[in-house]
Parts: C-alpha cells; structure tokens; sequence
C-alpha cells in the first residue's frame, strides 16, 4: 500500500483528438524509485496496470516534458504528464459501408477527405454511420489501432483532409507530432465582414461558462493560436486561408466570432447576418453548414521521415457560395 503526501491533479475537460484529457502529476516522495507504471498504478487506480503501461507504449506519457521509457524510474517532484485517450469499446464499433474519399495510401497511413455532414467517430447518441465505422469496413486491421488509426477530427459539418494511422508505430508517431505542432493544417475559410490586412488570434479556449455546447474564448482555458491571410475581398465576406498552431475544439470558428468576423454559414458562432440581397441570402441558406474546408496537410512521415503535403480543390457547395457573395450587396 502506497502513502502519497504530496500529490498534485490536474483534469481538463475532454474537448478534441488534438487535445485528448491530460492529467498532470508531480512524484511524491513516497514513489521516487518505483518504475514509471508501478507509480501510475499507485497515483490512479481507476486505472489497470496493462492500460498505463500501453499508454506509456504508445507515447501517451512523458516524463519531465519528454516520452517517457515503459521501464523508466521516478523520483520526487518528477513532472508525469499523460494524455488520456477517450476509448469506445471496439466491440460496439459497427463495420459500415460508408464511401470513402481517399487522397492518398501507403502501408503506413492513410489521407482522407472527409465530406461536410460525417461524424468522424461514435459516440453517445451518434454510435453508427460515422468516419470511424467506415474505415472499420474499409480494413479490419484498423480495429489493431486505437480510434481506427484517428488522430485528430474534423467538425462534422466541415469538409476536408484527415489522416489515420494504420498501426501502432504511425500512430504514435503522429500523436507526437501533433502535440510537436510539426503536422500543418490549412484551412479555407469565408468570413462576415471586411478584413483590411493579415493577422493572428492568440487567445485561450475553452467551454462556454453558460452554454455547455459551445466553445468560448476563456482567459482561463487553454492556449489556442490561428494564423489567417486573406485570400480575397468580397463586397460584404472575406476568403482567408487560416493556419493553426494548436488544435483546440471549434477553434477557427471561436477566433474569428472572437475578432467581429464570424464564418459565413456558421450556425452556432455566425450570429444574425447582415441583410443581404436575395440571391446571397439564397446562397448562405442553401450552404447549412459553416463556410470552413481543411484544404491543405502537411507532415513527417513516420517512415521515410520526409515532408508529405497534400491539398485538395475547394467543394462544391463552396464554389457555389462565392459565386453568389462576389455578386453580394447590402440591402
């Protein structure tokens, strides 16, 4: 039986992939020289040991800021960070024939373009006829990885590239690199308003205090940092290409509200719309989603260790879109 004196918790709310739950320990004296996972075990129990110690495989734990060795000793006042992933249990997860569009292929991984309207995995009151049921079907092998090889998520009603893992090894390795903030990601987006110049949001996110669905600009949440550039000017919306350093839930979409320009189409953050003429009210209507595209990833591929980039066109229903608002005027 362990007898913990000093110990500090840190739990942050579960919000995205990018960002699984983090728990963060100091070692009490009571465990310095215990292996890293016998000293887990003590610290939560809520826990299995064989659970910890596959975490700590898959690079889910580090050790004084650095992935922590599965035989790795601790000492007083070591600093233990670990992400914690939220799992479903394989065995509810339904292999479903859902068309996948599929960039790009090789034994390791696999580059997706999700199409607006996809839930990317299950989970309460949404277990089926999602991202992750559908590469379950396109290979059962995926059922060997956690999530399915997922590492990170797209909003359901935006569109664009994703990459999974298909074993352990890229899995790991792009966990890593995603919490290095070394994988790219760029983003399309239109926007309310005129944006005079380039710029950057640096502002920290987290729950809404009162609306517990949405996410809001915290001064005590989570460090969150965009990067935008306006592609083109429109009459009454900007296109701007936005990059993201971190990863937090909603995150394009909370910034832009945050600066007064909130995304075209955005039903939860874009607020009353001006009063448009009739065709680009038609147009904004006919969207039902966010105007937001993941349109550009970039990352080290976990083999060959070289630079990979991928981009797609713009969709559709986002072509149609700008069509209209570069004919838009107030009414």
């Amino acid at each position: 039986m362990f007898i913990m004196s000093k110990v500090f918790v840190n739990l942050i709310d579960y919000t995205s992939l990018d960002e699984l739950d983090s728990m963060e320990v100091m070692i009490p004296h009571d465990l310095a020289g215990y292996r890293l996972d016998q000293a887990l075990v003590a610290l939560f129990p809520d826990y299995s040991r064989s659970r910890l110690q596959q975490w700590i495989k898959n690079g889910d734990v580090k050790l004084n800021g650095q992935v922590a060795q599965p035989k790795g000793k601790v000492w007083t006042d070591d600093k233990v960070s670990m992400l914690i992933p939220e799992e479903v249990d394989p065995e509810v997860i339904i292999a479903q024939p859902i068309p996948l569009h599929i960039v790009f292929e090789d034994e390791d991984l696999i580059v997706i373009n999700k199409p607006a309207g996809l839930v990317v995995h299950p989970g309460n009151g949404n277990w089926t006829n999602t991202l992750q049921n559908g590469l379950l079907f396109y290979n059962d092998q995926l059922k060997m990885v956690p999530r399915c090889g997922i590492v990170h998520r797209l909003d359901k009603d935006t569109n664009g590239l994703m990459v999974v893992a298909k074993n352990l090894s890229t899995h790991q390795d792009l966990v890593r690199q995603l919490q290095a903030r070394t994988v790219k990601r760029h983003y399309w987006a239109c926007v309310q308003g005129m944006l005079t110049m380039p710029g950057q949001v640096d502002a920290a996110i987290s729950r809404h205090p009162t609306q517990r669905i949405k996410m809001a600009v915290v001064a005590t949440g989570k460090e969150a940092l965009t990067y935008y550039n306006i592609l083109e000017r429109l009459p009454c919306h900007t296109l701007v290409e936005c990059h993201l350093a971190t990863g937090r839930t909603h995150q394009i979409r909370v910034h832009m509200q945050f600066i007064g320009h909130p995304l075209a189409g955005d039903p939860v953050y874009g607020g009353k719309p001006a009063r448009f003429d009739d065709n680009s009210m038609q147009a904004l209507q006919s969207l039902h989603r966010q105007a937001l595209q993941a349109f550009r990833l970039g990352l080290i591929h976990p083999r060959t260790k070289e630079y990979c980039e991928w981009s797609i066109p713009l969709a559709a229903d986002l072509v149609a879109l700008v069509e209209a608002l570069r004919q838009c005027r107030y009414e």
